[in-house]
């Protein structure tokens, strides 16, 4: 990471982190499911069911969802008897979260606007 002639951070190509894993960071929380259910087990854990519950989609989706987490690294996985519990992993995710928030939030108009990032079909927006 460097700063350019104004102080602003910059990501340098070449950096182990760099660029294109940031992009993929950033991808695996574009989805709108994932990110629901990520907010949720950040304040505690919860089996499939509940964040079935919670979404209010079927089990298989939500599965889906949750392996991706897991499989970023977001969230972990404790199986308990018959049941898996999932709880988020890192904690610096709900500020980055909330950080979002406010910057979409700010940006809602232009956001709203924008024509070349479109809804995912799951959240029924498109």
């Amino acid at each position: 990471m460097g700063q350019d002639s104004r102080g602003r951070i910059i990501l340098l190509p070449d950096e182990a982190g760099g660029v294109e894993m940031v992009a993929k960071f950033f991808r695996a929380l574009g989805d709108p499911t994932r990110l629901r259910l990520l907010e949720f087990l950040l304040h505690d854990e919860h089996t499939v069911g509940e964040c079935v519950a919670h979404v209010g989609l079927a089990q298989g989706r939500v599965s889906t969802h949750l392996a991706c987490l897991a499989d970023c690294g977001y969230v972990t996985a404790r199986r308990d008897g018959r049941r898996t519990f999932y709880t988020a992993t890192d904690p610096r995710v709900a500020d980055l979260i909330l950080q979002a928030r406010s910057l979409a939030a700010d940006n809602a108009a232009a956001l709203a606007a924008c024509i070349r990032i479109t809804p995912s079909p799951e959240d029924g927006t498109r």
